[in-house]
């Protein structure tokens, strides 16, 4: 029943796509305004096959009905109820399914917004790129990606449920999703950037309508982001929690471009340039999700992140082939009309801030895409397996990340126009002491080495940068000046500065050793923290057996453990962690004794700062929200500004 209905909701979705794209370019075509309206009725039509399709199959996990072939391969009956339900996007078909229920509730949210503007050929366009996309994954669904396959079996059968990593953490329920909201989130700006291309209409008053949709996407590939570095931190027990995977990189490259379009935008809206620069930003940005997508999903790497192979790879890399070569084409064509009249009044000024955080946050993205595909490409031509490591990118990025700390503390400092040295020396004056400040109290609390004191200090020098616009805005709105782009945006920036300061003193102090414990009372102490062994206690649960080691850090329970799933030979690791704002310390189990006299040993990290980078974190997705919400005098913010700058 549940193959029959899925199959159909899949049939349903791809027909209603196909035919809500020649809808939309017949109405073009014949300037047919009856076309366009009936538009909705494909809008509708798309929806319900996309919460239809992942109805049945959440459905058919719930139920475990082990006749879809999904459900045998990944469903199992001892699996939790969370992670049963999360199962759908823990294996390649469901996570597409995921994917195509987010695109087209994009969709139904773009047509419903502008819903009272079909008339307006950028609203048409737009909603015709959204539906071609929808279209391509809909075929992905119908074919290699088809997750609604029928089998046959026999009694008493019982699945092996989710990757035994993918069950360990409940992050994994809510890490794929937001993180899936802001990589498809990027298909409303692109599909709007397409139809200004298409239309010639290259006016500024665009860039009001979609911002918001790129803040919404940035702000949820952000936290998606963080979201999985956390799930690493807390399940994989390697002490760490971003290894420059080739699919953590895939995630970090739309956020890059997104978060430079995100700066230039404001430039375009100032003073009319970048209109080509930002136009090519929000298209890369979409087609690096794609990328990202055959990345995780080609089965052309191995990671524990990644999708075993599949057949889905070329489809996916001919459309990112197509949408790249398309986008410069029509860049190409329409160079002329879009390029900018505007000119940069002097290097020392926000504009020209901006222009060089964009080709940081270039030069950024170009470096870690090169070193993400460089092994594929490799290869590719000669079928010999390379790997870029951590010395790479650490040693390419860490300069560029400092000059971007430096510039996020002057350019709220810098007027869009000349100023004289005296009044920008009066801005800057208490982000200086401020930032002077900060690394002087963490030289006293023991950073030594350059790399983490600069860090301290330009992370300090950039929150006194952002502050200080901050507190001006509440001078003169009162509490709605935290509110809006400029003050959401400074929020960031602290939020940035914190994740700045917490990944550099944790990764530069981080300190590791094993313990071997023989009988129950040996004690170590290890960085200031005294361990004492309580012995083995094996759990057996429904879904796995749980071999936990007792160990007390300073008096505290922590219970790490080796966990052994049904159908899943390889033992499986739980650190357990203690975070607190100064420190975190992580047991990991190394080795279970399989005789009286071997020894327990277990992994024992501990990092400073690591608990600031979530929070640093939360700070990030808190300006992102109010950065999203409008001031209540907006119409008035530009002028405020200029009040401000010329008064202080």
């Amino acid at each position: 029943m549940n193959t029959t209905l899925g199959s159909g909701f899949v049939a349903f979705g791809l027909t209603s796509s196909f035919l809500g794209v020649l809808t939309i370019i017949h109405g073009l075509v014949a300037g047919s305004q009856r076309s366009l309206i009936r538009i909705r009725w494909f809008v509708l039509m798309i929806g319900i096959a996309a919460v239809g399709q992942f109805a049945v199959m959440e459905n058919a996990l719930i139920t475990r009905d082990f006749t879809v072939a999904f459900v045998a391969e990944h469903g199992s009956s001892r699996t939790p109820a969370l992670f049963n339900f999360a199962t759908l996007w823990s294996a390649l078909e469901g996570s597409i399914l995921l994917w195509v229920l987010i695109l087209v509730g994009y969709l139904v949210l773009v047509f419903w917004r502008f819903r009272k503007r079909l008339t307006d050929p950028v609203v048409i366009w737009a909603l015709l790129i959204l539906f071609l996309i929808c279209l391509f994954f809909f075929l992905l669904l119908a074919g290699p990606a088809f997750p609604f396959h029928s089998f046959s079996p026999w009694p008493g059968y019982d699945g092996p449920g989710p990757n035994p990593l993918l069950q360990n953490h409940v992050l994994m329920a809510f890490h794929p999703p937001v993180l899936y909201l802001g990589y498809v989130g990027f298909s409303v700006p692109f599909a709007f950037a397409v139809a200004l291309l298409v239309t010639r209409r290259h006016g500024e008053g665009w860039l009001t309508e979609t911002r918001r949709w790129t803040l919404t996407a940035w702000g949820c590939l952000t936290v998606g982001i963080l979201l999985g570095a956390w799930w690493s931190y807390e399940v994989l027990g390697w002490g760490g929690y971003w290894a420059w995977d080739p699919v953590e990189n895939a995630s970090l490259l739309p956020w890059l471009t997104g978060t430079a379009y995100l700066h230039s935008v404001m430039v375009q809206e100032q003073k009319g340039m970048l209109r080509v620069w930002n136009l090519s930003l929000l298209c890369s940005t979409f087609a690096l999700t794609i990328l990202g997508t055959f990345i995780t999903r080609s089965g052309v790497l191995d990671s524990v992140h990644a999708f075993t192979e599949s057949g889905i790879g070329p489809m996916l890399l001919a459309f990112f082939t197509l949408v790249v070569v398309g986008v410069l084409v029509l860049i190409i064509l329409r160079g002329d009309d879009i390029r900018s009249e505007g000119s940069i009044d002097t290097p020392i000024s926000r504009t020209g801030a901006f222009l060089t955080n964009n080709l940081l946050f270039a030069g950024f993205a170009f470096v870690v895409l090169l070193g993400t595909v460089f092994p594929l490409i490799v290869e590719a031509i000669n079928g010999n397996r390379i790997s870029v490591g951590n010395p790479y990118f650490e040693r390419m990025t860490m300069p560029i990340g400092f000059l971007l700390l430096f510039l996020m503390a002057i350019a709220p400092a810098l007027p869009w126009g000349k100023t004289g040295g005296e009044v920008l020396s009066k801005r800057l004056w208490w982000p200086a002491v401020f930032g002077t400040l900060i690394t002087i109290v963490g030289v006293l609390l023991g950073a030594r080495g350059w790399t983490s004191t600069l860090a301290i200090g330009l992370a300090g020098f950039a929150i006194g940068g952002a502050v200080r616009p901050l507190v001006l805005a509440v001078k003169s709105r009162g509490f709605a000046g935290l509110f809006g782009r400029s003050s959401g945006g400074m929020v960031v920036h602290v939020g940035v500065a914190i994740v700045a300061v917490a990944f550099a003193v944790s990764s530069s102090y981080i300190r590791q050793t094993e313990f071997r414990f023989s009988e129950v009372g040996d004690s170590v102490t290890f960085a200031g923290h005294e361990l004492v062994f309580q012995g083995n206690v094996v759990v057996e649960k429904e879904e796995k057996i749980e071999t936990q080691v007792k160990v007390t850090v300073d008096e505290r329970m922590f219970n790490p453990s080796i966990n052994i799933f049904p159908f899943s030979g390889q033992p499986i690791g739980t650190p357990s962690t203690r975070s607190t704002w100064k420190d975190d310390v992580q047991l990991s189990v190394l080795k279970i004794p399989e005789s009286e006299d071997e020894p327990t040993v277990v992994r024992v990290t501990v990092q400073p700062l690591v608990w600031w980078i979530w929070a640093g974190g939360a700070v990030m997705a808190l300006g992102t929200l109010m950065s999203a919400v409008p001031s209540r005098r907006s119409n008035k913010n530009s002028k405020e500004e200029n009040i401000i700058e010329v008064t202080t």
